[in-house]
């Protein structure tokens, strides 16, 4: 395929998922009042845009890189994945359009609405699974992973076809029987649920191998796969602090959520979107190595961010306790004093948990900044100009690690008149 050719069709299918994502909105919005409720995030009318645009970063970045690097397969694989995310959103939509909200106005409204129940494994095993057995180069760690390869195929198939051939009611479109579904063979459903059980492991195994790369790695390849390990990383934080906020703060009565629980829902869906944005600058190479700078500020401001929530939290209890033993009830001066104790700790607290993380992540860059740091204090006080050149090569060769160092000096006009006269 030219690279004309390859660029046209790259656009085109990301205008496609455009589309979509378009035609999935205007359904929703048609089907808004009998739409079940939702058990996911903040829900509402902004929950359709929470699902569908971090994942319509992935069809443009997809585009942009299938443009301009057609013979790499990751380009595609996003093109690919976020047109089947859209179409599992959207056929849902025009199912329940079709039997729920206007039944008989639009054609086949069950069989394109049961394409929902399984359009979601082609989308998360291309993601999940081959974005990540293949990135950055498009080509497998080695050949031992082909039978990763193949078993993921086999297992995304027989998912979606199970999924497509289970007997049964369908909920989400009102309770109709799956059109497809083998209604005298009911063990389809367990045999889907048996395969579905590899999904995951698979996932995993695709993980794995991304780390043996990383380890056999060396130069910009590393700092390729740094960028992605940062993106799945931030959305792994993140299921973690919905994992603890779900055991610590769900009412024991009736699993009702707070408010900041549903936002930690919002926020880890919408961190997906860093995904592809993390696989564009790794695989065209853009700012490829900022990401050092990248994961040592999300680490200082992150580790900031959930110290300062603590000191908030823990000094606005403690004061609140205090005034109501004294006065018999809370006060406002507890918020008051909370707010300019952060205030004043962020600067000083920034400043030890970036010294800390460049010494701890960071040591050579934290060693060079301490022998910079004591160059320029003996610069100060130094007036021996031999001990001075020395110091500097020193201070040049631990802190940038040339393969070697020389230095010349400017003579001065003194000395150069001297040599005239010699």
């Amino acid at each position: 395929m030219s690279g004309r050719i390859a660029s046209w069709l790259a656009w085109l299918l990301a205008g496609l998922s455009l589309v979509l994502c378009a035609a999935s909105v205007a359904l929703y919005v048609a089907t808004r009042s009998v739409q079940p409720p939702s058990t996911w995030g903040t829900g509402g009318d902004s929950a359709v845009l929470v699902f569908m645009l971090p994942f319509l970063a992935f069809p443009i970045v997809g585009a942009l890189i299938a443009s301009r690097r057609p013979g790499n397969p990751i380009g595609w694989i996003c093109l690919a994945a976020g047109i089947f995310w859209m179409l599992a959103i959207g056929t849902g939509f025009y199912g329940l359009y079709g039997l729920v909200m206007k039944p008989g106005s639009i054609p086949f409204p069950a069989a394109i609405g049961s394409l929902t129940e399984w359009l979601w494994a082609p989308a998360l095993g291309l993601l999940g699974i081959y974005l990540i057995l293949l990135f950055p180069d498009g080509r497998l760690t080695s050949r031992r992973w082909r039978s990763l390869a193949w078993l993921s195929g086999a297992v995304i198939f027989s998912v979606c076809a199970g999924s497509a051939l289970t007997p049964g009611r369908l909920p989400d479109l009102g309770g109709v029987r799956n059109p497809f579904g083998l209604e005298d063979h009911p063990w389809v459903e367990d045999a889907t649920n048996a395969i579905l059980v590899l999904l995951p492991l698979c996932i995993l195994a695709s993980a794995v191998s991304l780390i043996l790369r990383f380890r056999r790695s060396r130069g910009e390849v590393r700092e390729q796969i740094k960028w992605i390990a940062f993106a799945a990383s931030v959305v792994g934080v993140g299921f973690s602090f919905f994992m603890i906020g779900s055991l610590l703060g769900e009412d024991a009565a009736g699993g009702v959520r707070s408010l900041w629980q549903k936002l930690v829902e919002d926020a880890v869906t919408l961190s997906f979107a860093g995904v592809p944005i993390a696989v564009g600058f790794a695989v065209l190479r853009y700012r490829l190595y900022d990401i050092e700078v990248l994961i040592n500020r999300t680490l200082v401001y992150g580790a900031l961010t959930v110290t300062l929530v603590l000191v908030y939290l823990g000094s606005v209890v403690s004061l609140q306790y205090v005034f109501r033993a004294l006065t018999g009830q809370e006060s406002q001066i507890a918020i008051v004093a909370s707010t300019l104790a952060i205030a004043a700790l962020f600067n000083p607290l920034r400043r030890r948990l970036q010294s800390f993380i460049d010494r701890r992540f960071y040591r050579r860059k934290y060693n060079a900044a301490r022998t910079l740091e004591a160059f320029s204090s003996k610069l100060r006080d130094e007036v021996d100009l031999a001990q001075l050149t020395d110091g500097l090569m020193t201070v040049v060769g631990e802190t940038l690690q040339p393969a070697h160092v020389s230095l010349w000096m400017r003579p001065t006009a003194h000395e150069e008149d001297e040599a005239k006269d010699v």
